[in-house]
């Protein structure tokens, strides 16, 4: 994996300001080094800067970027962030175009594929990816990303230049890029977060590339394209077939992630998901008399700690050790002390430009720095619940009825601490109506489908749309943050496409939640493990954790200089520090209670001042 950045103007020379130019190269390629410290690379045109760091994990000796090939009496140059899963198939089909080829690199099938068919040569990939291509005969800059949205690409223009870059601290070291956010963006941050609208970068005039899209810069104009878009269609396969499709392209798609010329491991949670992943790839290297490395994740403390509830029913160590004796695979059992989750929401912060997921992602962040001391790729069982309906939004009744995020039902914890002039200013129940109503509007919908599926369609596709990105977002910051690529098997774009038309009685046959997927498993797992009702990613129990976050919080009410009083209610916070915490009602997806409101409420404050975020109200 790696990171991209560059910048393109149809009117300008940046050969005559090379100086100027190489110093913005500098600045983009050490603010997103974390993301590729192997490698580093520029390369500069009349019109065009293509920038890239590398982290290297396919071909170690010749996947230099940016890579610049001849096209006539003009160039194309690429600069690429991702992995290409079906490149012995294009490899193939291009040479029988008579192309040929200098390295063993994805880039290069990437670049002579753009060659070979032009800008809609993405449709032919299978793999997760932002692209940059520059092609000097048209004058043109080419921003694709991946269909799923799993590689992050932000751009914006100032001046009439459009910078591009992997992440936004690529941009905001970038001349006339400010950390500027008005009504909108502080709407994304109280309102929506920790997830984002599509496309939107939270500060002013920044933008995302999304999912399935690119964009066409040239003389003409900033144009997006869809490339890809999910359509709803009659599944006509019987019970029996379904299985035995989603078993092969779940399989499929992970031994196609499995490649790599550096070691991979697997996170193993003792769950469903995950366990079928780590199966496939230990049976897979088993083939080669290799064993799989595992890695599970908890806190210190939990096994005295923990408490059973309805979003977490049991605790993830005893199944983590059936699978890994029945794998026979190298387990590593990794904790996180509850200072070291708090200590990093800061880093959490740095990792995402913006806050984040509070604790869920600050842990994260800490697993995958040790995950990183060893290895440099880990495929993971992410993205299930949303494709295969595991969350409990897709089953409770009151979810199925809310005209809304169903994931955040009600506002109202998310304005417990706000003044009240703040709280006029956002109007967050508009905000928030807004963006749930044009995402619904948008839903592929099947003709003649009413009631109950046609509900837990649109909640697939608000799945897909909102809560799948923001746990992509966190895999890849936290991860890439590391120098560690995690995969995400079950995000495959086929997998997506077919399950999103399958229809519930299949997906949640006899009433087991994600039924299907523990059919298209069996003979792979233990049925303890491949039946056990779903936990989600742990968290900490240590009531100790609580009392260091209300001390934090604490010292930055007592601090006048702290950016989020503008925000806050002195009073009102104050009175939820001494209040007692629900655990049981989340106010964002399952695991964010009244600790991570106030360890978001500490990543915002953090924010704010490390970025020196200039608020446009």
């Amino acid at each position: 994996m790696c990171a991209i950045a560059g910048f393109y103007n149809h009117e300008a020379d940046f050969k005559r300001k090379e100086v100027y130019c190489r110093s913005v190269f500098e600045a983009m390629n050490q603010a997103q080094r974390r993301r590729g410290p192997d490698d580093s690379g520029t390369y500069l045109d009349s019109h065009f800067g293509l920038a890239h760091v590398r982290l290297q994990i396919v071909d170690l000796e010749t996947g230099h970027q940016p890579m610049i090939r001849p096209k006539g009496d003009h160039k194309v140059g690429i600069v690429y962030n991702g992995e290409l899963y079906n490149m012995p198939e294009l490899r193939s089909v291009l040479s029988d175009r008579g192309f040929s080829f200098e390295t063993k690199s994805d880039t290069e099938v990437l670049l002579l594929a753009y060659l070979a068919w032009g800008p809609e040569f993405v449709r032919k990939i299978n793999g997760i990816f932002s692209i940059a291509i520059m092609d000097t005969e048209m004058n043109r800059l080419l921003l694709y990303r991946d269909r799923s949205g799993i590689k992050p690409l932000f751009y914006t223009e100032t001046d009439g230049t459009v910078f591009f870059a992997s992440e936004l601290k690529g941009l905001l070291c970038c001349p006339g890029v400010h950390p500027q956010v008005d009504r909108k963006g502080l709407n994304e941050i109280f309102s929506i977060g920790p997830a984002r609208t599509g496309g939107c970068g939270v500060y002013k005039n920044i933008h995302e590339v999304l999912p399935g899209h690119f964009l066409c810069c040239s003389p003409g104009g900033n144009r997006l394209h869809t490339y890809w878009k999910l359509k709803a269609r009659p599944h006509e396969d019987s019970f029996d077939e379904t299985v035995e499709k989603t078993s092969f392209l779940i399989r499929d798609a992970v031994r196609r992630q499995m490649v790599s010329d550096v070691p991979i491991c697997t996170f193993l949670s003792g769950g469903v998901d995950s366990s079928l992943v780590s199966a496939i790839c230990a049976g897979e290297l088993k083939k080669k008399n290799r064993k799989l490395v595992t890695y599970s994740f908890d806190f210190a403390g939990n096994r005295e700690n923990f408490r059973s509830n309805a979003f977490q029913p049991s605790q993830d160590r005893p199944y983590v050790e059936q699978m890994a004796a029945f794998l026979g695979s190298e387990h590593h059992f990794l904790e996180c002390s509850t200072k070291e989750q708090a200590d990093l929401l800061s880093e959490s912060v740095k990792a995402h430009d913006l806050p984040c997921m509070a604790d869920v992602d600050s842990s994260l962040l800490y697993f995958c720095s040790l995950v990183s001391r060893h290895h440099k790729v880990a495929l993971t069982g992410e993205c299930a619940d949303e494709i295969f309906g595991g969350y409990p939004w897709f089953h409770r009744e009151d979810c199925l009825s809310a005209d809304t995020f169903p994931w955040t039902m009600d506002l109202t914890p998310r304005k417990a601490l706000l003044s009240d002039s703040f709280l006029q200013e956002l109007q967050m129940d508009d905000y928030v109506k807004e963006a749930y109503e044009a995402s619904l509007a948008q839903t592929p919908r099947l003709d003649g489908e009413t009631g109950k599926e046609a509900r837990r369609r649109e909640i697939s596709w608000l799945n897909l749309q909102w809560f799948m990105q923001t746990l992509l977002n966190r895999m890849d910051r936290t991860s890439m943050r590391n120098g560690l690529e995690a995969r995400v098997p079950f995000a495959d774009h086929r997998i997506i496409e077919y399950l999103y038309n399958v229809p519930w009685e299949m997906k949640a046959k006899d009433g087991i939640v994600k039924g299907l997927l523990r059919e298209a498993g069996r003979g792979l797992l233990p049925d303890e493990i491949l039946f056990r009702k779903k936990s989600p990613y742990p968290k900490t129990y240590d009531r100790g954790y609580e009392k260091l976050l209300a001390g934090r919080v604490r010292e930055i009410l007592h601090d006048s200089s702290s950016p989020v009083l503008l925000f806050l209610d002195r009073e009102k916070t104050e009175r939820f520090l001494t209040s007692p915490s629900d655990y049981g009602k989340p106010w964002y997806g399952q695991l964010m209670a009244a600790p991570q409101m106030m360890a978001y409420l500490i990543q915002i404050n953090c924010w704010m001042k490390e970025y020196q975020v200039e608020v446009l109200l």
